[in-house]
């Protein structure tokens, strides 16, 4: 199951698995294009191992890197609970 987790100012979805026997959580980021239909990437935590890497700049890799740098220790706690949602108890 991924759940919903951010929507970055350039449209670019972010969504996370539960966190998996292994204590890693799969992140998956998605952007719309005209052209190309979408833009995507995945990265694991809590290694930051990135996969998948479709249509994305360095610079966008760089930004997201950082996104993802500075919320991990939310979607790793979210990851746990169910979600955003469930755990704000919504």
């Amino acid at each position: 199951m991924m759940y919903p987790f951010m929507t970055l100012d350039d449209n670019t979805e972010i969504v996370h698995s539960e966190m998996k026997e292994d204590g890693r959580v799969k992140v998956y980021l998605e952007r719309p294009d005209e052209k190309d239909g979408f833009h995507h990437a995945a990265c694991w935590l809590p290694d930051y191992t990135w996969e998948d890497i479709s249509g994305f700049s360095a610079e966008d890799m760089e930004r997201f890197q950082e996104v993802i740098q500075s919320t991990a220790h939310l979607i790793l706690e979210f990851s746990q609970e169910g979600g955003f949602d469930s755990a704000a108890g919504f």
